[in-house]
């Protein structure tokens, strides 16, 4: 998890054109702040090295849970700004 990531993209969406593109948010997020970035693979690695063998656990890539976050962050922020 990235700290404050709700805030962080309300500031990056005031700088962005509507409409918001996921991927396009995702880059400016990374470009925006890359040690949050990093600190967020670092976790998820730390995460896979501590599973027990031979258990697992479904865990999408960061990039992946990361576009699912800010996706869902826009769904909310358009039904709020309604």
């Amino acid at each position: 998890m990235i700290p404050e990531l709700d805030k962080k993209l309300a500031i990056l969406c005031e700088e962005m054109d509507k409409p918001y593109q996921v991927q396009a948010l995702f880059n400016k997020l990374l470009e925006a702040y890359p040690e949050d970035w990093k600190q967020h693979k670092i976790r998820y690695s730390q995460f896979n090295r501590s599973k027990q063998f031979g258990k697992t656990i479904p865990l999408p890539k960061p990039e992946q849970s990361l576009k699912k976050t800010i996706q869902a962050w826009l769904v909310k922020h358009k039904n709020s700004a309604k």
